[in-house]
C-alpha cells in the first residue's frame, strides 16, 4: 500500500483549490486559505490523521467564506479518494473520542463508498474569530459527499465553541488514520463482502 497520494485541483467562478494528500505522512501540513481558523483546524487534521496535506485556496472571500470553505472539503474529499484507489487492505472504519478541557467530541467514519453525514453540534456561539461556526458543517459535507465516505459527528459536550471545533476536528484526524491505515490481517483485500467499495 505504498504511494497514497494525489493532488486535485478544482476551479469555479468561485474558487481556485488545489489539495496534496499523502496518506502515509508524518502529519505535516502547508496552508494557505485565508482564513486562519480554518488553517490551524485542517492542521489538526494532518497531526492527528499522519496525512501530511497541502492546500493552496483563493476565493470570493470578499462576499463571504462559504464557497472556499465548502469547496476546500470537496477538493479535499476528492483527494483522500483518488489515493485511496480500490481501498485495497485498509481497516475503513475508524472513530475517535477527543477531549480539549471541557468539551469532548466524538466522530465515526466508514469509507463504505456511500456518501453520508450525520452532524449533531450546537455550537455556544456563532463565530470563533471571524469565523463562521456553520461553515464547518459545509466543510465536512463537502468532504463526504466526494470521499464517498459516511461520516458521524457528535459534539457530546463543551461550553466554548473554540474547544467544541478543535474536538471535532483532531478526533477527525484520528477517526481517519484508524479508517486508512492498512490491516495487516486484510492484507490486499478489499474490506466488503461486496468486493468493492
Amino acid at each position: 500500500m505504498s504511494g497514497r497520494t494525489a493532488e486535485i485541483s478544482r476551479a469555479t467562478k468561485e474558487t481556485q483549490i488545489t489539495v496534496t494528500v499523502n496518506l502515509d505522512g508524518d502529519g505535516k501540513s502547508k496552508l494557505k486559505t485565508g482564513l486562519p481558523f480554518l488553517e490551524h483546524m485542517l492542521d489538526q487534521v494532518a497531526r492527528h490523521g499522519l496525512i501530511d496535506i497541502t492546500i493552496a485556496a483563493q476565493g470570493d472571500l470578499q462576499v463571504d467564506a462559504h464557497h472556499t470553505v465548502e469547496d476546500i472539503g470537496i477538493t479535499l474529499g476528492q483527494a483522500v479518494a483518488k489515493a485511496l484507489g480500490e481501498k485495497k487492505g485498509i481497516r475503513r472504519y475508524g472513530y475517535a473520542y477527543v477531549p480539549l478541557d471541557e468539551a469532548l467530541s466524538r466522530v465515526v467514519v466508514d469509507f463504505s463508498g456511500r456518501p453520508g453525514l450525520v452532524y449533531s453540534v450546537d455550537f455556544p456561539r456563532a463565530r470563533v474569530a471571524e469565523f463562521d461556526v456553520d461553515l464547518i458543517h459545509e466543510f465536512f459535507q463537502g468532504f463526504c459527499n466526494h470521499a464517498c465516505a459516511t461520516l458521524h459527528i457528535d459534539n457530546l459536550r463543551g461550553k466554548n465553541s473554540h474547544h467544541v471545533a478543535e474536538t471535532i476536528f483532531k478526533a477527525f484526524g484520528r477517526a481517519l488514520r484508524m479508517a486508512l491505515e492498512p490491516d495487516p490481517r486484510m492484507k490486499e483485500v478489499i474490506p466488503s463482502t461486496k468486493g468493492r467499495l
